[in-house]
């Protein structure tokens, strides 16, 4: 007779993805039933924003996504822009996108180390989170923070570039560029994680479409949806990439999304540097602590390493914000698409799983 026996995935745990954790029932090691349970790490950041000015309050949102800030400044300013008609100059443009992709850069590797680390290829951690630190040290030189930059505000950015950031930049990026193969060798085409992966956590497109899924788990559906190209922002309407999609719609196409989407990064940024303009880096604002915003509500959105994100804000005219609302993708991918995918799944394909789906629990906990 078959026993059932239940199981905390996390939220201690190395195979979780953050603070959250997921309740298992099992028979042997098939996986019956999952729920997911949050509440590890509520901070009421929505809350939070609204009893702060706009300044005070863009401190707050990049914390929201530990792995990838960076897309919560540039929202948060971006809304702040759209309602009160702030121009932002065409460098900090500039600068920002290029901000965005040091941080998808950053974001694919710190994924890498922990998709690799959920099928045992412990080399592959090492080698990406040592890359990262190359690219968070050119946060570092840029914002004086190497994860919460605070550098993308209302009007701009906080400060131009450093004298030589741009070669800088530029010698990263051949770093990681030849460093991908060896990544294709040991990760990619490991016969290991192509047998793990390849037909697990399958969704199909329909089922995709339906469940709100977005970002690397869609395109790997074969759905060429990206907010950069569908509704572009800031000046990637400008810059030439590709829209990178797979059709397997498992864990193995949500890879090589991803890795391709490293290179088509490199590609944008290389542009960057090539063609910023000079000219000013921000709009003079006025007196942060008693800037009243217009009233107005706008909803703005971006393409964050994990999928479309988006803001939703209201303001009633004095300095603080009236309501502000975030929608990331972890809320799907992390809850009702995860609670269905791992039943019928092996308890050790779990962390696997997570991984591939791209969850941060601090967006559910907002």
């Amino acid at each position: 007779m078959s026993k059932l026996v239940k199981i905390f995935h996390g939220p201690q745990h190395p195979g979780i993805t953050g603070n959250m954790s997921v309740e298992l029932d099992l028979i042997g090691e098939t996986i019956q039933k999952a729920k997911t349970h949050v509440g590890y790490l509520h901070r009421a950041f929505e809350k939070l924003v609204e009893r702060r000015t706009a300044m005070q309050a863009f401190t707050i949102v990049c914390r929201i996504c530990v792995p990838e800030p960076d897309p919560n400044e540039e929202n948060f300013a971006r809304a702040i822009e759209e309602i009160t008609g702030l121009e932002v100059p065409e460098r900090a443009k500039w600068i920002r996108v290029m901000v965005l992709e040091m941080s998808r850069l950053a974001a694919y590797h710190l994924w890498m180390g922990g998709q690799a680390g959920s099928t045992g290829l412990y080399t592959v951690p090492q080698w990406a989170v040592g890359y990262r630190d190359y690219i968070l040290d050119l946060f570092e030189e840029l914002t004086g923070g190497r994860v919460y930059h605070m550098y993308i505000i209302p009007g701009g950015v906080r400060r131009d570039l450093p004298d030589g950031f741009l070669d800088k930049l530029s010698d990263v990026l051949d770093l990681i560029e030849s460093k991908l193969p060896e990544f294709d060798r040991l990760f990619f085409d490991n016969a290991v994680f192509k047998k793990r992966a390849i037909g697990t956590a399958v969704i199909d497109p329909e089922t995709a479409i339906e469940r709100g899924v977005v970002g690397p788990p869609l395109r790997a559906c074969g759905i060429p949806s990206d907010v950069r190209k569908d509704d572009p922002y800031e000046i990637y309407d400008k810059l030439d990439f590709d829209v990178i999609t797979e059709t397997g719609g498992d864990v193995y196409a949500r890879a090589l999304v991803r890795r391709r989407e490293m290179e088509q990064s490199i590609k944008i940024l290389r542009q960057i540097i090539k063609y910023i303009p000079d000219g000013p880096y921000r709009t003079k604002i006025p007196y942060p602590m008693n800037w009243k915003l217009k009233a107005g509500e706008t909803y703005v959105k971006t393409e964050s390493a994990r999928g479309e994100f988006g803001y939703y804000m209201v303001t009633d005219g004095s300095e603080y914000i009236r309501r502000m609302n975030v929608r990331g993708p972890a809320y799907v991918h992390g809850i009702s698409l995860l609670e269905d995918m791992l039943v019928g799944e092996q308890l050790a394909d779990v962390a696997m799983i997570m991984n591939s789906l791209g969850t941060c629990p601090p967006e559910i906990e907002r």
